[in-house]
């Protein structure tokens, strides 16, 4: 029988390090501190790819789907590098209506990106998602934490190059 061997050379190890050490100051249910384990994974790592949610499930003793289906179910966590800028175009009914999916095209011509996909500058990940809450500024997008309403396809321009103009990725 052959034994499963977690091959994780390709993560840094002095991440691996501070995100053992967080681990070990657990003293609850694991499952019950799995989502907090793999906000701090994310952090460290800036995603969370196959190998690294396995070696959550190693040190949690959980099993390696349990740690996936919850990366997968929430929005916020990815198995993908992300962008230093997170661009989220709502594509809610009020914000489609209004041209949403136009502003998202135009975002992806001016990024180089794909929907879900971290640009090759590492600058912008680009996503749609079906509600921002903010119905009353439709159009909406959001990048990182600040929120953007009434984009019209117009202002999308000005936008990003306020973006790529606040410098590339440091990391």
């Amino acid at each position: 029988m052959k034994k499963d061997v977690l091959d994780i050379t390709d993560l840094d190890e002095t991440r691996l390090v501070e995100l053992d050490n967080y681990i070990d100051k657990i003293t609850g249910d694991p499952e019950e501190e799995l989502i907090h384990v793999l906000h701090f994974a994310q952090q460290q790592f800036g995603y969370l790819p196959h190998n690294l949610q396995r070696y959550v499930a190693k040190r949690l003793d959980l099993p390696s789907a349990t740690v996936n289906g919850v990366v997968t179910f929430y929005s916020l966590f990815s198995e993908e590098p992300r962008g230093k800028y997170t661009i989220s175009v709502c594509m809610g009914t009020a914000c489609f209506v209004k041209g949403a999916d136009k502003v998202l095209e135009r975002i992806l011509e001016l990024t180089g990106s794909e929907k879900g996909k971290m640009s090759e500058d590492g600058l912008f990940t680009v996503e749609d998602v079906r509600c921002i809450g903010a119905c009353g500024l439709a159009p909406v997008l959001t990048i990182n934490e600040k929120v953007y309403g009434n984009v019209g396809v117009e202002d999308v321009d000005d936008i990003i190059r306020q973006y790529k103009r606040s410098g590339r990725r440091e990391d």
